[in-house]
């Protein structure tokens, strides 16, 4: 069965054909397709040149907000009225989650090391935060508070001086939860804006807005070509793509429990991924009926369904136990394993590519997403082949440190002598043999 009305794709590892359809599978663009980077280019290039100026015109233009230079940045009255609007319920699940993200964060913390080896060279490693950092936050319906968190605590945790927010407000209005989160988080730099001029803005710097370091956090097709036109003048997180979840699971759970989990994530975006790995096609069967059961009663139904019936998929496969392979090929964002706890262990450690892994029947992904104190902010896109999800060590940056007396140096600049000879390099090879007395 192929992707389409009738429901998602349907592969079994065991037929022949499996490697040639899983491997096209893979290969398959999620993404919008949309090219943007021609308008990015011609906007940052704008912010470059003429600062405020162009921001103020295209937060004017994009979002429909009559703002100036002086208004660009909100006060601390406008963001504590937005932040009065929220229930006090909201406030202390941000509250909650902020605590529980800062303690495991504290945790990543890497430790200075200094020591001195055999030669006597004294070696060593320290961690210093970046100076400034500019957090991106998406405006509108899709402005997610617990991002504020998940890109905001890190950085205070590993020790950022400056947290400049960016958040647009189309219409003028301020997401009272978005408020919220940036007030539980320590942010009180923020300004009413968005989109590339926004990326540019923090890149660059204006008159207003001082240049960062680093941007990080989630934004749209225009957000994304941004921070990949400004790498290099910055450092970025990652560039994200559509959501994903992957489902390991077997016939012994509630199938709505794993239809759930799968619209998790394809309530996202309807270029978001949701796949199950079952060894049952009676389960996959029942899965699918209850996605369709869940459907009838979700506001984000018509997204849900077009992501599930467009890029979900169900791979049947003859021993979950032997399954890591085909979950590292995946190598998703989200990855559930839904057993009990001894195969559920076992297949943990056996799975080498995954941006969060969420062990046990009673682990649904959302946890992640909220409170569990890790970060939502992941490698999507086949990506956790080579990358990690953010963390503290994207805020900190590693030094060496290398100390020679004039013995441990007698002992290691010979070979370095030769080796800078060998490259043709010999200004190297003199400021060593300089010190040993053999120039």
């Amino acid at each position: 069965m192929s992707a389409g009305a009738s429901g998602p794709l349907r592969l079994d590892a065991r037929t022949a054909d499996f490697d040639a359809r899983f491997s096209a599978f893979l290969d398959r663009d999620r993404d919008s397709g949309v090219d943007v980077d021609a308008v990015v280019r011609k906007i940052v290039a704008d912010v470059r040149q003429r600062g405020d100026a162009a921001v103020v015109e295209y937060t004017r233009r994009f979002d429909g907000v009559a703002v100036t230079a002086e208004t660009l940045r909100l006060d601390a009255a406008e963001i504590g009225r937005a932040a009065s609007q929220v229930s006090a319920e909201e406030r202390a699940a941000i509250e909650f989650a902020a605590a529980r993200i800062e303690a495991y964060h504290r945790k990543l913390l890497p430790a200075d090391i200094a020591f001195t080896d055999a030669a006597g060279v004294r070696l060593g490693a320290r961690f210093t935060p970046l100076d400034a950092v500019g957090l991106y936050v998406p405006g509108g319906k899709a402005a997610y508070p617990s991002s504020v968190l998940m890109n905001a605590i890190p950085a205070r945790v590993a020790g950022v001086r400056r947290v400049a927010m960016v958040a647009p407000t189309p219409g003028g209005a301020l997401n009272p939860l978005v408020m919220c989160a940036a007030q539980v988080a320590g942010i009180d730099e923020i300004y009413r804006i968005g989109g590339a001029q926004a990326v540019a803005a923090l890149a660059w710097g204006t008159a207003t807005i001082a240049p960062v370091d680093k941007i990080v956090g989630p934004g749209n097709a225009y957000v994304a070509a941004a921070k990949r036109l400004v790498f290099g003048k910055v450092g970025i997180d990652l560039i994200a793509g559509p959501s994903e979840i992957l489902v390991v699971a077997d016939a012994q759970n509630d199938p709505s429990w794993i239809a759930a989990d799968l619209l998790s994530q394809a309530e996202h975006d309807e270029s978001a991924q949701s796949i199950l790995i079952c060894d049952d096609a009676a389960f996959a069967d029942a899965v699918c009926r209850a996605v369709e059961h869940e459907l009838r009663g979700l506001e984000t139904a018509d997204r849900a369904r077009r992501s599930w019936y467009g890029n979900g998929a169900i791979i049947e496969v003859p021993s979950l136990a032997d399954c890591a392979p085909i979950v590292d090929r995946i190598a998703a964002e989200h990855v559930e394993l839904c057993l009990d706890a001894g195969p559920a262990e076992a297949l943990l450690q056996r799975i080498r590519h995954a941006g969060a892994i969420f062990v046990g029947r009673y682990t649904p992904e959302a946890v992640g997403d909220y409170v569990a104190g890790t970060n939502h902010v992941l490698p999507t896109s086949r990506t956790a082949r080579f990358s990690s999800g953010l963390g503290v060590a994207d805020f900190l940056k590693r030094t060496s440190i290398v100390s020679c007396d004039a013995d441990a140096l007698a002992r290691i600049g010979p070979a370095a002598v030769t080796l800078a000879a060998a490259e043709g390099l010999p200004a190297h090879g003199r400021s060593v043999a300089i010190r040993t007395n053999r120039s």
